[in-house]
């Protein structure tokens, strides 16, 4: 998905000659923490919150403001991943969205950025969740699919965290079935260090505690 499906044409661009009082306004009817500034249709940057209730008190417009706006944002031809960065070394809600001319298509607020992000991690299929923990060098995605293959169960997202401390990474699955005892238990066979799992739990909990008796069983 490129920024440029996500657009947002609803929300308010700022003018150089707007008023510092107006620009405040917007920016509170809207609840943002940042609205973009133009001139013309060419992107200047954003105007943070903080920035204009500082400068409420004074006559002037936005233009007075201009040594603080940030001047960041996407190109509309980009992953809509990358919007990810701007929200979180700014601490903004919206990401503007720019063409190769420098000029504003519009925003990406953090709403839909979330919305998208659901989508896109599969947060809406009803299914299991697995979370893993090995050393760097067991990690293969081939043998992961393998097994949940082999229990009739489908990878529908895959997120891997790396731990600099431990050397360790943490391997998220979210599968398509919602049983997922038979899936547990396979990769405890194939010596996988479980974190946690998510999944019908009456089902779920019942089979897994018989696997660990019966391999407490076969240790006497």
């Amino acid at each position: 998905m490129l920024t440029n499906e996500l657009i947002n044409h609803a929300i308010p661009q700022l003018q150089l000659q707007d008023s510092i009082s107006r620009a405040l306004q917007l920016i509170q009817e809207y609840r943002l923490t940042h609205l973009p500034v133009v001139s013309g249709n060419r992107f200047l940057g954003m105007i943070a919150e903080d920035d204009l209730f500082d400068a409420v008190q004074e006559n002037g417009n936005i233009g007075v403001l201009q040594d603080n706006f940030i001047a960041v944002a996407v190109r509309e031809e980009e992953h809509f991943l990358t919007t990810l960065k701007c929200c979180n070394l700014f601490e903004t809600n919206i990401v503007p969205v720019i063409n190769q001319q420098n000029e504003l298509m519009g925003v990406i607020t953090a709403s839909d950025l979330l919305k998208a992000l659901g989508d896109y991690s599969g947060s809406n299929e009803i299914g299991g969740i697995i979370v893993l923990e090995m050393d760097r060098y067991r990690f293969s995605i081939s043998e992961i699919s393998r097994i949940v293959e082999s229990n009739d169960a489908t990878i529908l997202h895959l997120n891997t965290t790396f731990n600099s401390e431990s050397s360790l990474i943490t391997v998220t699955l979210q599968l398509n079935k919602k049983e997922i005892a038979t899936i547990v238990s396979a990769f405890e066979r194939y010596e996988y260090t479980i974190v946690h799992y998510f999944g019908d739990e009456k089902f779920e909990n019942e089979i897994h505690s018989n696997y660990r008796h019966l391999m407490s069983y076969l240790d006497i």
